[in-house]
C-alpha cells in the first residue's frame, strides 16, 4: 500500500498501524498535495519503486473557513488539494495503471456539489469555502466520467463516490460540524469500489449505491471546458494524454 501525504509523523504512524495489523506492506512518500511539483515527484517515485498498481484512490480533501487561499502554483486551494492533484497523479500513474490491468481508479467526491464557474474557475468573485469545496468535488465527479470514456476497452475503471455524510475525520471534527457517520461507514463505500463486483465505469455513488450526480456532470461542453482547463494548468491529459 502506497500511503502519500504532508504530515511525516501521521504517515509514519498510519504505515507502522497498517503493518502492526497484518495490513500487508506500506510506505509512506511525503508530498504536498498543494504542489503540482510534488504531486509529480510523487509519480516519479512511484514509478520508480513499484512494476503493477491496481488502485489508485484520489483521497486528498481540505474545507477551508476564512479568505480565499491560493496553492503555490496560484490556483485556488480547493481546486489545487482535491481537484487538480488527483487529475494530475491519475495522468503520471495511468500508463502504469494499464499495465497492471485490470484495474481501478477510485476518486472520493462529496454529495456538496456545485457548478463550476467556467469563466471564473478561482472564484475572484463571489468566492466561499462552502463553493470551493463543493466545485473542486463536483470537477471530480466530471473528469472521472470523461475519464471513463478515453479508458474503455483498457481494462482500468473510474468511478466517483460519496463515501458518507459528515465522518469523524480530524477535518470535520476542527470545523466543529456535527458527526452524522464514521470513517469506517466511508471505508466501507470505498471498499465497495475498490474491490467489489462489477461496479462499472464512469458512475457516481452515494455511499454504496449508484446515484445521480450534479447535471453538469453529464454535461460534454463542461467535460470538455474542464479538460481543457485542466490540461493548461497541469500540461497533461488532452490530446497529449490520450483522449
Amino acid at each position: 500500500m502506497i500511503v502519500p501525504g504532508r504530515n511525516l509523523e501521521r504517515g509514519t504512524e498510519l504505515v507502522e498501524e497498517l503493518l502492526a495489523d497484518g495490513s500487508g506492506r506500506a510506505r509512506f512518500y511525503q508530498a504536498d498535495l498543494g504542489s503540482l511539483d510534488e504531486v509529480r515527484a510523487l509519480a516519479r517515485a512511484v514509478l520508480r519503486d513499484y512494476d503493477r498498481l491496481d488502485v489508485l484512490v484520489n483521497n486528498a480533501g481540505i474545507f477551508l473557513d476564512g479568505p480565499r487561499r491560493m496553492s503555490t502554483d496560484g490556483h485556488e486551494l480547493h481546486f489545487a488539494v482535491n481537484y487538480l492533484a488527483g487529475y494530475l497523479l491519475t495522468f503520471e500513474l495511468l500508463p502504469l495503471l494499464k499495465a497492471s490491468a485490470p484495474a481501478r481508479i477510485v476518486h472520493v467526491a462529496s454529495i456538496a456539489q456545485q457548478d463550476i464557474d467556467f469563466d471564473d474557475p478561482m472564484m475572484d468573485r463571489g468566492y466561499t469555502g462552502g463553493r470551493g469545496y463543493a466545485q473542486s468535488k463536483l470537477a471530480q465527479i466530471i473528469f472521472s466520467m470523461d475519464l471513463a470514456d478515453e479508458l474503455e476497452g483498457s481494462g482500468v475503471t473510474t468511478n466517483a463516490v460519496h463515501p458518507a455524510t459528515l465522518m469523524d475525520t480530524d477535518m470535520v471534527l476542527e470545523l466543529s460540524m456535527p458527526v452524522r457517520s464514521s470513517v469506517e461507514d466511508g471505508a466501507d463505500s470505498l471498499m465497495n469500489l475498490i474491490d467489489g463486483g462489477d461496479v462499472g465505469s464512469g458512475g457516481y455513488f452515494d455511499e454504496r449505491m449508484a446515484a445521480v450526480a450534479n447535471a453538469q456532470a453529464y454535461d460534454a461542453d463542461a467535460q470538455r471546458r474542464l479538460r481543457e482547463l485542466s490540461v493548461r494548468l497541469t500540461g497533461v491529459g488532452g490530446e497529449s494524454g490520450g483522449r
